[in-house]
């Protein structure tokens, strides 16, 4: 009797235990696949999809089962967001996984990178509510290491803006000196070679003759004759006006001892300037003129049609057609600057007698980074109210790897010009560095066509993890960056020819080599690109041993 009524309740128990007081039994790896595999950085996130099974009979109808995600590192470990699962007798929100079917689950986790990452692994902790009880399953391992080729994107490498110089060393002047005749003449009277134009020229050509650091390029007289009248008259009026006026400087400058190129050339009948002059005047109904110049090309029916307009015609015999009567003298004087050594001397000698645009020229042909620095320390220190001195001493200091010093030199350019192309690019660059990259790309993009701010938006993109934006915007720049956006995108050989054109090669462009080796399985390349980038940099050995891209290669010997 009593082992009759025994036996219904260990059944009982048994069906009890099955269906929900059984703790749940660790899970093995096999149950978990992850893409990408292996996993990558890409726009300073690691990010994957984990696909899991549970199996058949495995999950405990009361039970609710938290997963979480964790990147376990050397130096610690960081947590993603957790996924709840619950059983079918749980009344819950979350996804309901069948006792006896098993089911399905899809965990997309995300992690902001950092470097210690790369040497890493993918763990699953799960936590369990089952019951009154809580306790956890051992962790899984689901992926091992992180692909973080796209963090050798480098904003510190991109060249800042640099804001130029208007240094000339021949400066061309021009003067002009008009000679007017009367109608229908071609001598020079003498109330016009003595006029204040006249003498101002003379003046000027006898001290650009006699200075070293003037030069009398060329002297041009064009002389003109009104376009009243009939053509062969005035052919014949414009060239004896030029004439005239040759001899006279000839005879002018044989007394002063002036030797020069001297050309000249006559307009007989000068339309143009007649345009010019009665579109700039008063005369009334001077569009009606001017419709009539548009109407005829032929001289002698513009003549005639002008003419025909006897109340406008007697205003520009008086205003307009005495001023068509002329000789322009035109002289192009060079003014030359100082030489290259001559300014580099003074740079240190008496910096102050030099203009803003000498001393910026001077660091510019200055190869040394000190001494370029030096000046741009000058330059802010002599004309504190240019900008360019603070923005390029700014680019030294950002390029010496100082960046909060070359921060706020921008920042000072940026007050006395704050629409300067070039200073938001650089205050741009700042932004990325800081990581703050809705700023940055704000800034970029007002940065116009500023040469430098390809590179940087390349980099941008790089860091955004938008990889064929970035190799657009690099276009056929030869930087290690541009090389990189090509690498992301597979573009291996375009890649191996950027790498090859880079002027100075560092250590970063020979592991990039090294890169392209790992992807094309070159173990040569492999090797002799690592090794000349451990030669050149020593701390790329360490990096190289954690790499991803390395891992099927024996580089342990290198």
């Amino acid at each position: 009797m009593r082992r009759n009524l025994t036996f219904p309740l260990l059944l009982l128990c048994l069906m009890t235990l099955v269906g929900c007081n059984k703790e749940m039994t660790p899970l093995s790896a096999d149950y978990f696949k992850v893409n990408p595999s292996p996993l990558e950085a890409k726009g300073g996130m690691v990010t994957a999809t984990v696909t899991g099974t549970f199996p058949e009979k495995y999950f405990d109808k009361n039970a609710v089962v938290t997963v979480t995600p964790y990147m376990v590192y050397a130096e610690g470990e960081t947590a993603g967001t957790p996924f709840t699962y619950q059983g079918e007798k749980v009344k819950g929100n979350d996804q309901s996984i069948s006792y006896k079917a098993g089911g399905v689950v899809t965990m997309p986790v995300a992690f902001g990178y950092i470097p210690e990452m790369q040497e890493s692994a993918l763990y699953l902790a799960f936590n369990i509510e089952q019951g009154n009880k809580t306790y956890e399953l051992p962790r899984v391992k689901v992926a091992e290491g992180v692909l973080a080729t796209a963090e050798l994107a480098s904003v510190a490498t991109v060249e800042p803006a640099i804001t130029a110089d208007k240094f000339q060393r021949i400066i061309k002047e021009k003067y002009t000196a008009d000679i007017k005749f009367l109608i229908q003449q071609t001598n020079i009277r003498a109330q016009e070679l003595k006029s204040e134009d006249i003498n101002n020229l003379n003046e000027r050509l006898r001290l650009a003759n006699d200075a070293q650091h003037l030069e009398i390029e060329n002297v041009n007289i064009s002389s003109y004759a009104s376009p009243d009248g009939n053509l062969d008259l005035n052919t014949r009026l414009a060239e004896g006006r030029e004439d005239n006026t040759v001899k006279m400087m000839k005879k002018q400058w044989k007394k002063d001892n002036i030797e020069a190129d001297l050309t000249a050339e006559f307009t007989a009948e000068d339309w143009e300037g007649f345009r010019e002059l009665v579109a700039a005047s008063n005369i009334q109904d001077k569009n009606l003129i001017l419709r009539v110049l548009e109407m005829y090309s032929d001289p002698e029916q513009r003549e005639r049609e002008i003419k025909n307009l006897s109340s406008i015609y007697a205003d520009l015999a008086e205003e307009i057609l005495p001023q068509l009567r002329r000789s322009r003298i035109t002289a192009t004087i060079n003014v030359i600057g100082k030489s290259d050594a001559e300014i580099l001397a003074l740079v240190e000698s008496n910096p102050a007698s030099l203009s803003v645009d000498e001393l910026l020229y001077a660091a510019a042909i200055t190869k040394n980074a000190n001494e370029k620095t030096a000046i741009y320390q000058k330059v802010t220190e002599i004309y504190p109210e240019d900008y360019r001195g603070y923005n390029n001493l700014g680019m030294m200091y950002y390029k010496a790897g100082r960046y909060e010093t070359a921060s706020n030199l921008f920042n000072k350019a940026a007050k006395i010009a704050p629409t300067s192309d070039e200073v938001i690019m650089n205050q741009g660059l700042i932004k990325m560095l800081d990581g703050k990259y809705n700023d940055a790309a704000a800034a970029l993009g007002k940065a116009g066509d500023v040469p430098e701010v390809d590179e940087a938006m390349g980099v941008f993109y790089l860091k955004k993890g938008d990889y064929n934006a970035a190799a657009k915007a690099f276009g056929n720049s030869k930087s290690n960056n541009a090389a990189l956006a090509q690498i992301m995108i597979k573009d291996y050989n375009k890649a191996r020819t950027t790498l090859a054109a880079i002027p100075t090669p560092d250590a970063t462009t020979y592991y990039l080599l090294a890169v392209l080796g790992a992807r094309t399985n070159n173990q040569q390349m492999v090797t002799s690109n690592l090794r000349q980038s451990f030669r050149l940099d020593a701390n790329m050995r360490d990096k190289a041993a954690k790499d991803m891209e390395f891992a099927k290669f024996d580089i342990a010997s290198l």
